[in-house]
């Protein structure tokens, strides 16, 4: 594949370009030019810092851009709404004003904090995703989803709101843990179970590749991720009905990360799990057969994730952290499940008996 691409994600008046490619973020331009006003705040994390905060500074002072930033520590358990005060603290300090832009550094908890602070300081400024890890990049970066944790249920704070642009650099993956990018393969994976067969089919011929961090084979998964993901927004921006599919193994994975504390799993990592049992409860069902839950199972397994639960939780700790999930209407857990590879639907219509039996036999 070449090296670059744009997608752009079709939304009438709030539509947008993703920008895929290695280099970007030496690429003044594409930042810039998406910068309406003359100022911006650089939310990162203690991490990436380091690594790429000078790329995006040079590229703000290049274009004469007055600029803050903020590093936040790294990692879930601190996506929360003492991280967004934070940062409203420093835009309120340096008098940022209704024309000043976010520009989200880092993985998918620095996204989501700076995306859901830009949906609400001075009631809506702009931002920018600029996504470090794999699974920013394929997931949490393109969709407009902004939000933080309580400690009752994941993402329950949060809104609908879309960025100006994604500008995902492939070489920033190239300082990416190991841990990580198996994580951020999980929401890749997630693609191919739910939209895309053939796409399932070809990660299960590329895995190795991908693991050793091929860097042509981590682009085309990210474009086709992206595309698959952009064409699923499109139809339904606010997860009214399709977009749901895209949760694929969260509910029984934000019942793990809740229970066990946020980042003891990652994301990717209780995802994962959730899509083994999601798969398990569809074969309990008869909407698959064993050989997609196999299949789901050694993928996953090559992306060395994990395909079986926290041993301690019991049933009640997922029936209890479940009922919160957001896709829980009149008391009753919505679950997305498989009626074949690469078809998932969004339905109550399960058998309680058989939820039982996948909490207690995965």
């Amino acid at each position: 594949m070449a090296s670059n691409h744009t997608l752009s994600v079709d939304l009438g008046d709030r539509s947008y370009p993703i920008y895929i490619g290695s280099g970007l973020i030496h690429q003044p331009e594409l930042l810039t030019s998406h910068i309406r006003g003359h100022s911006a705040l650089i939310v990162t994390n203690t991490t990436v810092a380091p690594l790429y905060l000078n790329a995006i500074e040079n590229s703000l002072n290049s274009a004469g851009i007055r600029y803050n930033s903020i590093k936040l520590d790294d990692g879930e358990q601190y996506k929360t709404i003492e991280s967004v005060m934070a940062i409203i603290e420093i835009l309120l300090t340096e008098r940022h004003d209704r024309q000043t832009t976010l520009i989200a550094l880092g993985g998918g908890v620095v996204g989501d904090i700076a995306g859901f602070t830009a949906s609400i300081y001075q009631r809506g400024v702009h931002f920018i995703q600029v996504p470090t890890t794999l699974l920013s990049q394929v997931d949490s970066s393109v969709g407009g989803k902004t939000g933080v944790n309580h400690p009752l249920g994941k993402n329950m704070i949060g809104a609908f709101y879309q960025p100006q642009c994604v500008i995902a650099d492939t070489s920033t993956l190239s300082t990416l843990p190991d841990r990580e990018l198996s994580a951020g393969l999980a929401e890749v994976i997630k693609y191919g179970l739910i939209y895309d067969a053939s796409f399932f089919s070809w990660l299960e011929q590329n895995i190795s590749g991908l693991m050793q961090k091929d860097n042509s084979l981590l682009a085309e998964a990210i474009l086709v991720s992206c595309q698959t993901k952009a064409e699923i927004v499109q139809q339904d921006e606010r997860e009214s009905g399709i977009r749901a599919i895209l949760n694929l193994g969260h509910t029984f994975g934000h019942a793990i990360e809740t229970t066990m504390g946020y980042g003891n799993w990652l994301h990717g990592e209780a995802v994962a799990t959730g899509m083994v049992m999601a798969c398990d409860l569809s074969l309990r069902q008869g909407w698959i057969d064993d050989s997609v839950r196999q299949r789901c199972i050694s993928l996953l397994k090559k992306c060395s994730l994990p395909v079986s639960p926290p041993p301690d939780m019991g049933i009640d700790q997922y029936m209890d952290a479940m009922a919160i999930d957001k896709k829980t209407v009149n008391g009753t857990i919505k679950f997305i499940l498989l009626e074949a590879l690469g078809k998932a639907i969004v339905t109550s219509d399960y058998d309680p008996e058989l939820l039982v039996q996948t909490l207690s036999e995965c």
